[in-house]
């Protein structure tokens, strides 16, 4: 959740680890901290706060100046945020930074104490750095083999020893870590764009895998503690890809990159004017068969899911589960061989969904993957892959991500109702059709509904609560219309299928109280616009997102949002843009922090 770098080469170490860290703060985080080898000793700035926070201090107090070190940007899950728990922590001759939960660290911590180890943090990190110091032998490799095989968890581990200067170990289990390459220069990063500016070359790791880091290149190491040789990578996308390019924040410039996101996700899935995936191990054989499917995912990713599920279900009559994937891997799930388990992961990273699909693998079941990110846990490790083309999502409320998963969901309903002949050849054609029209309606969305959004964001500036409400696929569009607002607004918002308004939830309604309404589907349009006279009959003030074509009075709501028509099951590619814009604006009329919001992450990696 929170960023790892490691850096070794000419520059300066810790303008680099700042910088590259700096790369990683979507990430979220609460404390910052380095540790650089200056003149063959281990110097340590840390500080509770931003990276800015940690640049003044060292303004103040000194940078470390040197060419090798680790940075660590930290997300409290042991120990409140503060100066003493935040990231780099130490023995007496180790000092290592840490991403990921070690499940038996209080064991560890009594059986260190009755060494007569003391400890100054809260942190299960520090654990980890006095148990390398106890058993470190001489030997950086054998160490920190010997004290993997010790821990249960996750973890992601930059780490240095005193006596080896100018040089950086790493180790991975479960967490996310990437090393990369550049001339006579290497790094350590949780994620790509944190090298970005100094190179697009870069290796994975695997679990228990070790990687030393000198002036001399990198060598790696497998569980076996044999040497190892992996394949170079190269990022697809540059630095101008994770910049803001102009726009205020990242959030509105990836709300913007949408449309040619689902031309990089959809346009090479096509053949002769027919979905193919067959690049991605998927073919109208081997998906005929089966009989259930089950989505998994978390947040943003499951409410693409869900409107999976209606799709898929819809077109293809095959029924689909959509699973929290926290709650899939503990409810001993219905699921077993002749099923598909669909994980969908913008990081390709995410603890509870990795879970999810080696569970759903050990009953039996084929699994497909729907990530963004190459090469990470969950991509390797699926039966069948569908990468999602979205570019660097900075920004940790997820717009453009969340639509090319959506995408990738219409060509698999569009294949697996083909494949299962409950739609010809021409009406798959059809439906692509339409499909293959989304980016330019997308555009038109974005021009038509702008000012609309800006002043929907404003009315909502000072609400306490609000509703959003819907039918069918406009229902799955409001749980992550809802979700988008309270990530970025911290205004509570929830979402609810609108026909249950009269089963409790209308006692909410009180006066001058937002409610988000979402129309589109036109066998449910006046079964919705009754529920919103409903609430609006109660006081509330009612914001509709509606078709250009469908016929309402301006007296049917307080402000109605119009987005252009296209066929009916893809209007949710549309109608979720001015969800996105109305989040967006009512995060920045509060004056929030729009692209780091509290308490949050990009990548979920620890339960």
């Amino acid at each position: 959740m929170c960023g790892i770098v490691g850096y070794v080469g000419p520059r300066d170490c810790s303008d680099v680890l700042v910088s590259a860290l700096t790369r990683l703060e979507y990430r979220g985080y609460d404390s910052a901290g380095i540790a650089v080898f200056e003149n063959g000793k281990i110097e340590v700035a840390k500080t509770k706060g931003r990276l800015s926070d940690l640049s003044e201090k060292m303004e103040k107090e000194g940078k470390p100046k040197g060419h090798a070190g680790i940075g660590h940007t930290r997300w409290a899950t042991h120990g409140q945020p503060s100066y003493v728990n935040s990231h780099p922590h130490s023995g007496k001759r180790v000092t290592i930074v840490h991403n990921g939960i070690i499940e038996n660290y209080i064991e560890l911590k009594e059986y260190l104490t009755k060494k007569g180890k003391t400890f100054l943090s809260d942190t299960d990190t520090e654990v980890v750095a006095q148990l390398l110091d106890l058993k470190y032998d001489g030997d950086p490799l054998d160490t920190i083999h010997t004290v993997i095989r010790m821990l249960k968890g996750s973890f992601a581990l930059g780490i240095v020893f005193a006596d080896y200067p100018d040089t950086v170990f790493a180790v991975r289990r479960e967490s996310p870590l990437i090393v990369g390459v550049g001339d006579n220069e290497s790094f350590i990063a949780s994620d790509v764009p944190a090298i970005l500016n100094y190179t697009k070359k870069y290796y994975l790791m695997n679990h228990d895998e070790i990687v030393k880091l000198t002036h001399d290149g990198v060598e790696f190491f497998d569980s076996h503690m044999l040497p190892i040789t992996k394949e170079l990578q190269e990022a697809d996308w540059d630095m101008d890809a994770a910049e803001k390019g102009g726009y205020p924040h990242f959030m509105i410039k990836e709300i913007h990159e949408q449309p040619e996101a689902i031309k990089r996700t959809v346009l090479p899935r096509i053949r002769d004017n027919m979905p193919d995936l067959s690049e991605c191990g998927i073919t109208l054989e081997n998906i005929k068969d089966f009989k259930n499917i089950h989505i998994v995912a978390c947040g943003t990713a499951m409410h693409a899911g869900m409107v999976g599920k209606y799709v898929i279900e819809g077109l293809a009559r095959v029924p689909v589960n959509v699973d929290i994937a926290s709650e899939f891997r503990y409810r001993n799930p219905l699921v077993g061989e002749g099923d598909l388990v669909i994980i969908i992961s913008q990081s390709g990273e995410t603890a509870d969904s990795k879970a999810a699909m080696s569970l759903a693998k050990e009953y039996g079941a084929k699994t497909l993957a729907i990530v963004n990110a190459k090469g990470s846990s969950i991509a390797r490790e699926a039966d069948m892959l569908i990468y999602t083309h979205a570019g660097p999502e900075i920004a940790v409320a997820s717009t453009k991500a969340y639509m090319v998963q959506i995408a990738v969901m219409y060509l698999f309903a569009f294949q697996l109702a083909l494949a299962k002949g409950r739609i010809t050849e021409d009406e798959c054609k059809s439906l692509l059709t339409s499909l293959m029209e989304v980016p330019d309606k997308v555009e038109e969305t974005l021009e038509k509904v702008m000012d609309d959004c800006q002043y929907a964001g404003s009315s909502l500036v000072n609400a306490d609560s609000l509703l959003y409400i819907g039918r069918g696929l406009d229902y799955a569009l409001s749980m992550e219309g809802s979700l988008k607002l309270k990530e970025i607004s911290y205004i509570h918002s929830e979402s609810y299928a609108a026909g249950e308004l009269k089963h409790g939830t209308i006692s909410l309604i009180t006066e001058e109280m937002p409610v988000i309404a979402v129309a589109t589907q036109n066998a449910l349009f006046e079964k919705t616009l009754s529920n919103v006279k409903e609430v609006r009959s109660r006081g509330a003030y009612v914001i509709l997102v509606c078709d250009e074509e469908c016929h309402i009075g301006s007296d049917v709501a307080d402000q109605i949002i119009r987005v252009p028509k296209i066929r009916e099951e893809l209007m949710p590619m549309l109608a979720i843009v001015p969800l996105q814009l109305i989040a967006y604006y009512t995060s920045l009329h509060r004056g929030n922090d729009i692209d780091k919001p509290r308490n949050l992450a990009k990548s979920v990696t620890v339960e």
